[in-house]
């Protein structure tokens, strides 16, 4: 039998973390492990109970959601711990920062009971995600941001040009599925050339990636897709 995917939510309103655990523990294949209030609370039972997936709310008291974030992602010991965020607020700060903390999604807590559970499922999964509205406000951010310097460490440019190929897709929002499609890979291959990018940018996740698209000129929002 397959151990349900352990969830820490973590919010300041009493009520919402009470219908958060309803929601998860009535979900197959989901287990709350835990509530935390505060953001050093969250890093505390993170340490503690090790859960695969941390519901992260962004706005509490003290430490806030996206400290937190970084503390988790940044410690060898809970660096494990896959990161949705939820918040009533999709603030380009909020966004960004989140991700740059090591948030391996970001969701809106107006969205259904069903996308917040697939979330959970997707992230805990190793993938990463985030809302529609999300993606435009962060392809939005770059737009006003002055030319990238080149930023210290691993530069895509030191990728091969298939390695290059695939990291522009993941920045448009490719799934592995779809790569593989476009490129005519096979989905395994696809998945060595990520698990190889990951290594090489030093990206805890593909957020991450994204983020280093972006930030080197790599990809640029006139290489988006237009909205439909």
């Amino acid at each position: 039998m397959t151990r349900p995917i352990r969830v820490l939510v973590v919010d300041d309103q009493p009520l919402l973390r009470g219908s958060f655990r309803v929601l998860i523990d009535t979900a197959p294949g989901l287990t709350t492990v835990g509530e935390a209030g505060t953001g050093a609370e969250a890093v505390e039972r993170t340490r503690q109970l090790r859960p695969e997936v941390v519901l992260m709310d962004i706005s509490m008291p003290g430490m806030d959601g996206i400290e937190a974030t970084r503390q988790i992602a940044g410690s060898p010991e809970t660096a494990e711990t896959s990161i949705l965020v939820l918040t009533t607020f999709d603030l380009d700060e909020y966004v960004y920062g989140a991700l740059r903390a090591g948030a391996a999604g970001f969701l809106l807590k107006d969205t259904s009971p069903d996308v917040l559970l697939a979330g959970i499922r997707t992230v805990a999964a190793g993938e990463s995600l985030l809302a529609p509205t999300v993606t435009r406000r962060l392809i939005a951010r770059f737009t006003r941001l002055p030319p990238p310097h080149p930023a210290p460490g691993p530069s895509p440019d030191q990728l091969t040009a298939r390695e290059r190929e695939v990291l522009v897709l993941v920045a448009r929002g490719f799934s592995n599925a779809d790569i593989a499609e476009y490129l005519q890979l096979s989905r395994g291959t696809v998945k060595t050339y990520i698990g190889r990018l990951l290594s090489r940018l030093q990206a805890r996740d593909r957020a991450q990636l994204v983020i280093s698209a972006y930030e080197s000129g790599l990809v640029s929002v006139a290489q988006q897709p237009a909205e439909s």
